[in-house]
């Protein structure tokens, strides 16, 4: 029997309308543009407003309905879902239970991973692990935040960084060397007191005490957190660049966990990596946790091709962190011309037909 090896086989995303600028910004807590420029690198952020939507589950479900009109996979294909948030809808149930809910993924499973802005990269090695074992054909693998729910808009050290915004992506078996190749990931439990929330878990449960303290919000000592992602960040992709023979010519693309700018910029540079190879959507996105990854892929699809050598590289709350690498599966290019509006359009032809044209296209 071929081994099976995991491949991102499509992407979908979604960020809110409404975008918070700097200027604006500026208005509700004491910074300017410039001060969140230099210290950041956020000119926008996407906000999600009562008005339009509803938690993270609201943005994940719009992603992975995109994804499945992208990729052809029908509702009831899919298998199993795993939605990487820090800020789920409720605490029961999982947000993975409503994005398969509001899908209609009826042969679906699912579950929710914290791993807060490693999130997504620990989610795409366990999606990856479902197929390996040869029992799993589609898997989709969410990652997003709805940051704006939990940041403290009087905080002018850490409300600038953050925006809302989810994006999945399909893992299907290969047996050609595609795919998900490997990964190096950490958690050392000693991030609390740099990064955390510190009320609403079981140990400090919401009470009128807790919400007049403010303690339901991020909170973030920067220059620690800063300290600790480039170190930690810059050492793992080079591990996963030793461990598989790579050196910054032969990478094509570094995707790191969009917290600031110049942690992106430092953790390349260490790693000899080149700017024009770095994923940054930073400035127009801000930090959306376990969303940022997957939703660099989202924007960066286009320049995507097959065989491309991507590492992902990820840092939050724990610390966690950690590195993969993964051989990139298809022409993007190719695949995002064919916009799902040009050929389903409610009324014209039904889902059943969409999805028999768009599996044609893909074979």
């Amino acid at each position: 029997m071929e081994k099976l090896n995991a491949v991102i086989t499509g992407v979908g995303g979604y960020v809110p309308d409404y975008i918070l600028d700097n200027e604006e910004m500026s208005r509700i807590v004491d910074t300017s543009d410039e001060w969140i420029m230099q210290r950041i690198g956020v000119k926008t952020r996407h906000i999600l407003k009562a008005e339009q939507g509803s938690g993270t589950s609201y943005m994940m479900t719009r992603a992975a309905k995109q994804l499945l009109l992208k990729t052809g996979v029908a509702p009831e294909e899919v298998e199993l879902v795993i939605c990487a948030t820090t800020t789920p809808d409720y605490h029961f149930p999982s947000t993975a239970s409503l994005v398969i809910g509001q899908c209609g993924m009826t042969n679906a499973f699912g579950f929710d991973m914290e791993a807060a802005c490693a999130g997504f990269l620990y989610a795409l090695e366990t999606g990856a692990s479902f197929i390996r074992s040869g029992r799993y054909k589609h898997v989709v693998v969410c990652g997003g935040d709805h940051m704006s729910s939990m940041t403290n808009y009087e905080d002018r050290n850490t409300c600038p960084i953050f925006g809302d915004g989810a994006a999945c992506v399909m893992l299907e078996p290969t047996t050609e060397d595609l795919g998900l190749v490997d990964g190096v990931y950490h958690v050392d439990g000693k991030g609390y007191d740099n990064l955390h929330m510190a009320a609403g878990g079981s140990a400090c449960m919401p009470s009128h005490e807790t919400v007049d303290a403010r303690q339901h919000f991020v909170y973030q000592e920067g220059r620690a957190v800063y300290k600790h992602a480039v170190i930690d960040m810059m050492t793992v992709v080079k591990d996963i660049m030793k461990r598989n023979d790579l050196t910054p010519e032969t990478v094509n693309w570094l995707v790191p966990h969009q917290a600031n700018i110049n942690i992106e910029e430092s953790v390349a540079d260490k790693a000899g990596i080149r700017k024009e190879q770095v994923m940054i959507n930073i400035d127009h996105m801000g930090n959306s946790s376990g969303g940022t990854l997957p939703l660099c892929l989202w924007e960066y699809e286009p320049q995507l091709k097959k065989g491309d050598k991507v590492v992902f590289t990820a840092f939050g709350a724990g610390f966690s962190w950690g590195a993969s690498y993964l051989i990139w599966g298809y022409d993007g290019a190719h695949e995002a011309a064919k916009s799902p509006a040009d050929f389903y359009k409610e009324g014209t032809i039904s889902r059943e037909e969409w999805y028999a044209k768009r599996a044609a296209q893909r074979d």
